[in-house]
């Protein structure tokens, strides 16, 4: 392609939607930071409307709040060219982007329009971002293993059709590549992968180097590059969410990765500021906390069939697994995946920290062989991080634990099945066997 896909997306967003004629207009009374704030328009939250940059050239907006007789608009691209008193319309978007199963294999914005230069799908339902809460007592029990083709999650981590779990990691340690990995090497029906904040040459990368034409030919891409506005960072989250509820209603098994629920936060967090809300805790209004479980809820198992099961990739700064948006995911969240930098300079791939990782539904996914075997696995794990200090330097004296001597004896074995290729699948019986045989609890 000529452009990059950030560089397709921030062109679109300052093009004239296909609209119909001026519903209501208002004028543009203030500019504070990244909101706008109208008079003479009254609108209920999240309507669309568009602001007059140019004669005839309108940037597509959403309502983020009010206040009084005043409207707060975020924008969903570039204001060049805004001017004072400017005219605020609301406007029914003519072209509204429908859903249907031409959505898989493509590489679509925020806005449901295509950023891989191919005709726009023609779909068979339109398209709603938000989705009423699930009745709780209309979810389907988590009880069948989804298997995603990673070995030591399979083995020591498995997740469940409808599970949604949070992969933690700071930068640079390979969250991506494994993304890529659970996308290609999956079982799931349908993957949908939202890259929400990542930046422009990543969207690239991962679409067709990580992701490769095999792997997005059951897949569909949501991308909101990191220069995309902060409205467009939240909307492709929850249209990432919305594309991936179509295909389960279809009772469709899908895998919904979101890389990462970091940048969805502070997108909310922007909103939230620059609308007036007053900051919490560390920089974060409260209402980021409120959208965090709006947004993970939607995935889950239904009793009418069809699932989601959802990953999240959660950015820790600094590797702080305190950071108040990964504090609050793991508390919503049903299991932690924790990426270690050590590991990963080691170079160990994928950098899994089993010892730090659990997943709440394991004892119920797993029968007791393999609870067995991972127990013992996780014993050995701990033997060898405990004593790793004394192991480096050569001080631990044979027979001083008898789990930190098993866990020598079968040191490089575990190593072996930790590690895995990115090109290699690990099928989720192949893994329960290998886990047997490495801690000898075959029957």
């Amino acid at each position: 392609m000529s452009a990059t896909l950030a560089e397709r997306f921030s062109e679109r967003a300052t093009q004239a939607p296909d609209q119909a004629p001026l519903l209501r207009t208002g004028r543009l009374d203030q500019m504070v930071g990244l909101a706008l704030q109208a008079r003479g328009l009254s609108l209920p939250l999240e309507s669309a409307c568009a602001i007059e940059t140019a004669p005839d050239c309108w940037v597509p907006a959403e309502v983020v709040g009010f206040a009084d007789d005043r409207t707060f608009l975020m924008p969903a691209g570039p204001l060049t060219g805004l001017a004072p008193a400017a005219r605020v319309a609301a406007r029914r978007l003519t072209g509204e982007p429908r859903i249907g199963a031409d959505w898989l294999g493509r590489v679509m914005g925020a806005d449901g329009l295509p950023l891989d230069g191919k005709p726009p799908p023609k779909g068979e339902l339109p398209l709603r971002l938000s989705a009423p809460p699930i009745n709780p007592l209309q979810r389907a029990a988590i009880d069948t293993p989804m298997d995603v083709g990673v070995r030591a999650i399979n083995a020591m981590l498995t997740l469940g059709r409808g599970q949604r779990v949070g992969l933690f990691a700071g930068s640079g340690v390979g969250k991506s590549t494994l993304l890529g990995m659970m996308t290609r090497h999956t079982t799931a029906d349908v993957t949908v992968v939202g890259l929400i904040g990542e930046r422009g040459r990543e969207v690239r990368d991962f679409v067709f180097d990580t992701l490769g034409a095999d792997g997005l030919a059951h897949a569909c891409v949501i991308a909101a590059p990191a220069d995309a506005s902060p409205l467009a960072r939240l909307n492709g989250a929850r249209l990432a969410t919305a594309v991936a509820e179509y295909f389960r209603d279809q009772g469709c098994h899908v895998l919904l990765l979101m890389d990462s629920l970091t940048r969805y936060a502070q997108a909310a967090r922007e909103i939230g500021l620059a609308v007036g809300e007053p900051p919490a805790t560390r920089g974060y209004p409260p209402s980021v906390f409120a959208r965090i479980p709006q947004l993970v809820e939607r995935a889950g198992a239904l009793q009418r069939g069809g699932s989601i099961t959802g990953i999240y990739t959660v950015l820790t700064e600094g590797d702080d697994l305190q950071d108040p948006v990964a504090d609050s995911a793991r508390a919503i969240l049903d299991g932690h995946i924790v990426l270690s930098r050590r590991i990963a300079e080691q170079g160990r791939f994928p950098a899994i920290d089993v010892e730090a990782s659990v997943s709440r539904l394991f004892t119920h996914l797993a029968d007791g062989a393999q609870r067995k075997a991972a127990t013992q696995l996780r014993r050995w794990l701990g033997a060898l991080s405990r004593n790793r200090d004394l192991i480096a330097v050569g001080a631990y004296q044979s027979g001083a634990d008898a789990d930190t001597d098993e866990a020598l004896l079968h040191q490089a074995k575990i190593e072996r099945f930790l590690s895995q290729a990115v090109e290699q699948a690990a099928p989720l019986t192949d893994a329960r066997r290998a886990l047997a045989e490495l801690t000898g609890t075959l029957p």
